[in-house]
């Protein structure tokens, strides 16, 4: 049993591990240090597949694998029996010690009895570069005495792995990994999954019973929106996909496990028997061809992602293409997994005690870290919000180094029980903005300070408000100068009015020298006293000089997203453009007549009501007019009465023939309407390239038509 002074005593010496690491140090000895390693590595596996509760991130707990297994390689006579890289994961058959303060992770429960694997669920052999993948694929070709092997690539899920028995077409166990030998059966949990189907026709196949893996997932989408919901609740936030999904599959009731969204991929067939006098058919000959058979029955499979090519080459070329990808992917993942695709010759290859010969893993950059937060700064929003900013000491994340990270609001900071001092968990996600997925509370010696929030602002020390209902404190001066250079950055942003050349540093300088008070300064820039400025040139003024003139004549819509107005996005802010001719016509509007504008709610309504009561914002309009800004809807309203008159339309994807702003626009004169996001208000859903979530949620609902880029085109009767 792990006590908590066992506990931090291991988190500890992981920590020294890593640093011994980093400059290639032993401990005393090689003994000593594979001893070390090995404690580490039971304990983290304890904490990742039991408590779902890591202490290391996965690049870090590769590594001091990678360490032991060096190790060993030079000390053959040190290895010993037990040793993780002897074995698969320790995992629940030492799971029936609770966690360190005593309580199961939320949700979860003890009851579920412990049954055997047909087959050991083994982990897979791993690395982070080409090299070694190279080094593998040699091994496979003098092992198997072929020059050329045939290869699966298919993506490496980031979920809870699981393993599924199938009898006479019905399912008869589901099971989680456990300690790969032995897992916990959650049958009745897995019956609440998508994609896990309670028959399935392998009889079609003359199969009897057949063991199938896969990886129970929470997609992106459904992960965030059940954030949401529980932020709602004043509940705290799942760390992350990958953590809510192996918690969800260990709760007691099968109801709410039903409520958390899950999906599954199956990905492999590890063991069958065929009916009585049948032979094995073609479909289970190659894994490639299983995967194929998987996605027919009804499961979800990487049947679409997979692919199979001949060569070591080609398996890098994939892996550097698909790592690009990933973003795109409505679902995490964390590299690929390379299979060799004939059954017949992974028999041959055979497997070590902790992985399969036949399998490897690449993973991609690594998503986590651990650092230490130094301290706490708090920036002021351009609508005056107060956002706490951890900095961190600089680590590499994905390729890049992250330093600061934002902390959100005060309630972040209590829920995830943040301190200045703690080492701390850094994650990328899939949106590249990284945060702070936990503290690492076993390793706080004492030392560690309270984040104390301010009661004033930062910037103008005007008296905080937290408006009832909010998260977020608020500075109430909008002249505060953090808010107005914030206003202004956002007012020539690309997607605003889009003045090039002024971006946020120039903006902060020239805001700094008195050249530039507010968002109307922005037109009476004196361009003699710029030219005095270093680094300014006449070509660079010129340009500066005519994108702020060409701003002037923007879309209504663009300086209503400019303005900022709270929870006034690029959609709303169409809206409003198109219901009215000249932007003042809002000062006489109530919230009830902006209630009637679709897809405006109470909140949005009182938020613009409330910005055109303001006398100083009617100043800064009437201003900017004068100063030759058009405030008036050319098109005065929508367009109507086109091919697209009343249907509603949403682009995903990158589109190769059509600018997208140009499709939209397309749509906007055909008398159509561009939506901000899937729903059963979606008549078409465009898609391009790269194609993400947006297109997994459309097929959920069956009202809306999918259409290529093509397909839109001679819909809309338009002429390349």
């Amino acid at each position: 049993m792990y006590t908590k002074e066992l506990e931090l005593t291991l988190a500890k010496l992981a920590k020294e591990l890593l640093a011994k690491l980093a400059k290639q140090l032993l401990l005393n000895n090689p003994e000593e240090t594979m001893e070390a390693l090995q404690r580490v590595i039971r304990y983290n596996d304890w904490r990742y597949y039991v408590q779902s509760d890591p202490v290391l991130s996965d690049y870090e707990y590769d590594q001091l694998f990678a360490w032991l297994k060096q190790l060993e390689q030079e000390n053959p006579h040190l290895v010993s029996a037990d040793s993780p890289t002897q074995k698969v994961a320790q995992g629940l058959a030492a799971a029936a010690t609770p966690t360190a303060a005593g309580k199961a992770p939320e949700g979860a429960t003890k009851a579920f009895p412990t049954v055997q694997h047909l087959v050991p669920m083994l982990s897979l052999d791993n690395s982070y570069n080409a090299d070694d993948l190279v080094d593998w694929d040699r091994k496979v070709r003098e092992q198997s005495g072929l020059t050329d092997i045939e290869y699966c690539i298919e993506p490496k899920f980031d979920g809870a792995s699981i393993s599924l028995i199938y009898e006479n077409d019905k399912i008869t166990r589901g099971a989680t990994r456990g300690d790969g030998v032995a897992g916990e059966d959650i049958t009745v949990n897995i019956r609440q999954i998508k994609f896990i189907p309670d028959t399935a026709n392998f009889s079609k196949y003359d199969i009897q019973t057949i063991e199938i893996r896969g990886e129970v997932l929470i997609n992106k989408d459904t992960f965030k929106a059940f954030n949401d919901q529980r932020a709602a609740n004043n509940l705290p936030p799942l760390a992350n996909p990958r953590n809510a999904a192996s918690g969800s599959l260990r709760m007691v009731d099968p109801k709410e496990v039903a409520k958390r969204g899950l999906e599954a991929f199956v990905y492999h067939m590890s063991y069958h028997v065929m009916e009585r006098g049948k032979e094995e058919p073609k479909e289970i000959l190659t894994h490639s061809n299983t995967l194929d058979m998987l996605s027919k029955l009804g499961f979800r499979s990487p049947a679409k992602e997979k692919k199979v090519v001949k060569g070591i080459q080609a398996v890098v070329d994939y892996c550097h293409a698909f790592e690009t990808e990933r973003d795109n992917l409505p679902y995490e993942i964390d590299g690929m997994v390379i299979k060799v695709n004939d059954y017949a010759l992974q028999d041959k290859l055979g497997m070590t005690t902790h992985h399969p010969r036949w399998a490897m893993a690449y993973k991609f950059k690594a998503r986590q870290a651990t650092s230490k937060l130094r301290k706490v700064e708090f920036q002021v929003g351009r609508t005056g919000s107060i956002t706490p900013v951890a900095k961190i000491d600089p680590v590499p994340i994905g390729g890049v180094t992250v330093g600061s990270i934002s902390l959100f609001n005060e309630d972040v900071v209590r829920e995830k029980d943040l301190k200045i001092g703690d080492t701390v968990l850094v994650e990328r996600a899939g949106d590249v903005i990284p945060y702070i997925v936990k503290s690492v509370a076993d390793l706080r010696d004492g030392s560690e300070q309270d984040i104390v929030f301010p009661t004033n602002c930062p910037v103008c020390n005007s008296k905080l408000e937290k408006p009832e209902g909010e998260s977020v404190w608020r500075c109430p001066n909008i002249n505060c100068e953090a808010q107005v250079i914030e206003r202004m950055i956002h007012f020539v942003s690309k997607d605003a009015m889009d003045i090039r050349s002024l971006g946020e540093s120039n903006v902060r300088k020239f805001y700094s020298l008195g050249l530039m008070k507010d968002i109307p300064g922005i037109y009476e820039l004196d361009f003699g006293k710029l030219e005095q400025l270093e680094g300014f040139g006449k070509k660079s003024l010129s340009n500066l000089q005519a994108a702020i003139e060409q701003s002037k004549a923007q879309p209504l819509h663009r300086l209503i997203f400019g303005l900022g107005i709270r929870y006034v996005g690029e959609t709303t802010a169409k809206t409003l453009a198109n219901a009215i001719h000249h932007l003042l016509d809002y000062k006489g509007w109530t919230a009830e007549q902006l209630l009637e504008l679709e897809d405006i709610g109470p909140k949005v309504a009182g938020s613009i009501s409330q910005f055109f009561a303001n006398a100083d914002n009617i100043a800064v309009l009437q201003k900017l007019e004068s100063l030759g800004v058009n405030l008036r809807n050319n098109k005065s309203t929508q367009e109507t009465g086109g091919s697209l008159d009343g249907q509603t339309f949403l682009f995903t994807g990158t589109l190769t023939k059509l600018k997208r702003s140009d499709a939209e626009e397309l749509v906007e004169q055909q008398g159509g309407k561009i939506l901000s996001g899937v729903s059963s208000k979606l008549n078409y859903l465009v898609v391009g390239e790269e194609a993400g979530s947006k297109l997994e949620k459309a097929k959920k609902i069956n009202t809306i038509r999918i259409l290529t880029e093509d397909e839109f085109i001679k819909l809309a009767n338009i002429t390349i």
